[in-house]
């Protein structure tokens, strides 16, 4: 519920009203959730800000100055927003952000991620191959946790070694390697991180690739007949 100042109409677009007026503010963690009136862009924060929450709003861009100037986060979820779009260096100087949710959205292509990222969810997108550098995640060596489910992809992204739990369900993956979770042709290479892999709802078959997984604990969740 939001309370406005007697001098404030009820209809004032949410732009124009103080962000910790609109939302939730404690000491370090501010709240915008099902803002009304309708939240279009993310608020300004205050720059002590660490854990940012504006779920199931009306948010359609990401631009590079909206967390340009709050170093200190380490919470970013955008779940549920209409974001179509996020501009290179958006997060670019977020140097301690740890976990960014970005699932429920309408996003095609993925920017720069921040390179302490632990946990990265974009479940619920439009994302396709194409739209996902080859360096993605490469560079990411503290991710833990990658959700990457019911998208448009149609290949598995290079995953960083740190990476335990992926999800890759209802994509359009048609195909597994040797290289995409082990070693190629060394057959003494092991995976010891990678517990879970969910390749569920793909039109791949995975009893045709059995060589793929020769270095994983367990094997994929997936189709295999």
């Amino acid at each position: 519920m939001v309370f406005l100042p007697a001098d404030e109409p009820d209809d004032a677009p949410a732009s124009e009203l103080p962000t910790c007026l609109l939302c939730v503010c404690l000491t370090g963690s501010v709240y915008c959730e099902e803002v009304v009136p309708e939240m279009t862009a993310v608020p300004t924060l205050p720059k002590e800000t660490a854990y940012f929450y504006a779920r199931y709003n009306k948010i359609n861009k990401i631009t590079n100055k909206d967390f340009a100037e709050i170093v200190t986060l380490k919470r970013i979820d955008l779940t549920g927003n209409l974001i179509s779009e996020i501009q290179d260096g958006a997060f670019s100087k977020l140097t301690l952000l740890e976990e960014l949710n970005l699932a429920e959205n309408h996003l095609v292509k993925l920017p720069m991620l921040p390179g302490k990222l632990t946990t990265f969810n974009a479940n619920h997108n439009q994302l396709k191959t194409k739209g996902v550098k080859a360096n993605a995640f490469k560079k990411l060596r503290q991710l833990v946790n990658l959700f990457l489910g019911d998208n448009k992809l149609e290949a598995v992204p290079v995953i960083p070694e740190s990476v335990r739990i992926i999800h890759l369900q209802n994509n359009n993956i048609t195909d597994v390697t040797s290289e995409t979770f082990c070693n190629g042709n060394n057959t003494y290479y092991v995976r010891p991180n990678l517990i879970e892999v969910r390749l569920d709802g793909n039109p791949v078959l995975l009893s045709k690739s059995p060589d793929s997984f020769t270095c994983l604990k367990s094997l994929p969740v997936g189709q295999y007949r």
